[in-house]
């Protein structure tokens, strides 16, 4: 999603508490990994591989020139012949450690196993943050946490391009005007499906 569609997002949630909470997550992202020079795991749960966001970042560290955003796509299922940046399997949690930030994308409950595998990381000294559906026991393992629910007003999908574009940012832009919330949803649709101005 490039920046122009960013701003008629973040325009269309002004008034709802998606563009701060995305902010907020995103600068904890920042705060972790820069420092740190990087370390950043991206992983996802058996059914859910956030490849999305591993794009989206990997964008926006080349865009804000921090390299540090630059994730680590940890997966579930590593094929014989895999890419070396697709090769990464769960055992690169189990060696997670100190100055590495693991960050955990979670639609629906991770198995146990993964579960497991993030405790070992925090008690190793990881910091681990999840963007994830309100699971208790998600919640309880992670340092930072953003929820999406069904109750949501958004999906996962668009919280994800929120918080990436966030943690490429230099600055916080100022605060718009307050619309209300359908008001905005069709001015965005409006805007999406407008034909390009003409050109003389």
């Amino acid at each position: 999603m490039d920046a122009v569609r960013v701003a008629l997002l973040r325009e269309v949630l002004a008034g709802t508490e998606w563009p701060a909470a995305a902010r907020r997550f995103a600068g904890a992202l920042r705060s972790s990994v820069v420092p740190h020079g990087g370390g950043l795991l991206l992983v996802g749960t058996a059914a859910y591989e956030p490849w999305h966001l591993a794009a989206h970042l990997v964008d926006e560290s080349t865009w804000s020139g921090l390299p540090e955003l630059t994730p680590t796509l940890v997966r579930h299922r590593v094929e014989p012949g895999d890419p070396a940046h697709l090769a990464v399997g769960l055992g690169r949690i189990e060696a997670a450690g100190r100055r590495e930030t693991l960050f955990l994308v979670a639609p629906e409950r991770p198995g146990d196993g993964l579960l497991e595998r993030v405790h070992d990381a925090r008690r190793a000294g990881a910091t681990v943050l999840s963007l994830d559906d309100g699971d208790p026991e998600v919640r309880g393992l992670a340092h930072e946490t953003l929820a999406v629910t069904c109750r949501d007003d958004v999906d996962l999908d668009t919280v994800q391009h929120l918080v990436s574009a966030a943690a490429g940012e230099n600055s916080v832009p100022a605060p718009r005007g307050h619309y209300r919330f359908r008001d905005r949803l069709s001015r965005l649709a409006d805007q999406l499906t407008a034909p390009p101005p003409a050109r003389w």
